[in-house]
């Protein structure tokens, strides 16, 4: 069972910490977003470099703000750093953020992703990329020795981006997708548009809100409320949807150990190859309970 655990640190040196923490507790690997704080990248290559063994992921990088080029040099960094520990995970973000805050345009989303895997990918393995497309160029190498090819998750949901993510890419990182979805949308999808492509059998990586607790309605209150704007973002809410719930705090893993630990073999009986767990109430009990699964 391959398990690991998501955390937002507002400092390098507490995501230093927590990565420490989740190596020494067990935990395969060790993920953190790029919202609106730290560099994650940056921070992530100070954290390979302190903490070694366990790896290390981004759920997920935006695609609009960086160029593929720059996001494959900083990621071979990393990975360079790493020695092959390092897995970049990028998504389109929404069009509230793309259009809203950076004043970029959100046009044909799949076309985005497809023309910057076009790019991104040959740069990653430590190839030249030679590509023009309708809005986006490469025409390039990166001189980055001792790299090792870095592989790449897209936050692919729907299924064009799943479509796409299987020919170009190495899978997906779901979030706010519970194990219904998984098993009748997501694994089915990316599987078979891979294995149409002769590609290897992709990665799944479902990340879910965990918390173990005695007090479920309260967890759940709590998540509700934690995480109510992914209720209201189109991707995510379509994947609530699917799963036919009313909002994030429903497919929170929220219980007793037991419950919980059912809910995770869910998640893979579903087809997921990957579990991360982002705890985010009673977080001591919940990261004993996850170590012991390990």
């Amino acid at each position: 069972m391959e398990i690991g655990i998501f955390s937002q640190p507002e400092t390098v040196d507490k995501a230093v910490e927590h990565a420490r923490l989740f190596a020494e507790a067990g935990f395969g690997s060790y993920w953190m977003p790029q919202i609106f704080g730290l560099d994650t990248l940056t921070a992530l290559t100070v954290v390979a470099r302190e903490v070694p063994k366990i790896r290390l992921g981004t759920a997920v990088v935006p695609t609009y703000p960086r160029h593929p080029a720059m996001l494959a040099a900083q990621a071979r960094t990393v990975q360079q750093v790493a020695n092959g520990r390092f897995t970049l995970g990028i998504g389109l973000s929404h069009q509230m953020v793309i259009e809203g805050m950076f004043g970029m345009t959100f046009d044909k989303p799949v076309r985005h992703l497809r023309e910057y895997l076009s790019i991104l990918m040959p740069l990653l393995n430590g190839e030249a990329a030679d590509f023009a497309g309708e809005t986006l160029h490469a025409h390039l190498a990166l001189e980055i020795p001792d790299s090792t090819p870095v592989e790449t998750l897209v936050a692919a949901l729907g299924t064009q981006m799943l479509n796409v993510t299987a020919r170009m890419a190495q899978g997906t990182a779901t979030w706010m997708t519970g194990p219904i979805t998984i098993g009748s949308h997501i694994a089915p999808t990316i599987n078979k548009a891979a294995a149409e492509a002769g590609r290897p059998a992709p990665r799944i990586v479902c990340a879910l809100p965990v918390c173990v607790t005695d007090d479920e309605a309260g967890a759940r209150a709590k998540a509700a409320e934690q995480f109510l704007v992914y209720g209201f973002l189109p991707s995510y809410r379509a994947m609530l949807d699917r799963e036919g719930v009313e909002g994030p705090a429903d497919v929170a893993l929220v219980g007793d150990a037991a419950t919980v630990r059912a809910g995770i073999e869910k998640v893979f009986e579903a087809g997921a190859t990957e579990f991360v767990a982002v705890p985010y109430d009673n977080r001591d009990a919940t990261l004993e309970m996850l170590a012991g699964l390990l």
